[in-house]
């Protein structure tokens, strides 16, 4: 399983918001721009949520495996594996929709003396804040998740399996 590239999301980013921006531009021009939903930021508040409780339970389980505490339940390495699946995918989306919602409130900063598009410019704003850290919590689940180097495989140039 590949990690989540920095760059890869930031490049989703940043043409989902240059995309997103020429849309709300071409469609506010020949007619009435959507609104921006209140759920947005709310639901990519709560994946955050999710994936960052699922990171530091694992972290806390993971830690107890190794301190071989008594108590320690052990990690299923099937369910960190779909944990990090969903982390990765999430970030993905949530890269996909900051940057939408951000090129989308970039064309409404234009249209902040209309009261009602001034609340879909914050509800963007917090949109893209959302997805940050739908990010964030994603890149943190898969650091906790990830497997220590294998020594055997490092030393003196041996094959890596592929």
């Amino acid at each position: 399983m590949r990690e989540l590239r920095i760059r890869v999301l930031a490049g989703v980013f940043v043409v989902a918001g240059i995309l997103s921006w020429a849309g709300a531009r071409l469609w506010n021009s020949v007619g009435t721009l959507p609104s921006v939903p209140l759920a947005a930021p709310i639901v990519l508040a709560l994946i955050a949520v999710v994936l960052l409780a699922t990171a530091l339970s694992l972290r806390a389980r993971l830690k107890a495996q190794r301190e071989r505490r008594p108590e320690a339940k052990g990690v299923d390495p099937l369910m960190a594996a779909r944990a990090v699946v969903f982390g990765q995918a999430s970030a993905l989306v949530a890269a996909l929709v900051a940057g939408m919602y951000g090129g989308t409130g970039v064309f409404l900063l234009e249209l902040l003396d209309i009261p009602a598009r001034r609340d879909q410019a914050i509800y963007a704003g917090f949109s893209v804040v959302a997805g940050i850290g739908v990010i964030a919590a994603a890149i943190f689940l898969e650091r906790v998740c990830k497997l220590p180097e294998d020594d055997e495989n490092n030393s003196n140039g041996a094959a890596h399996p592929v």
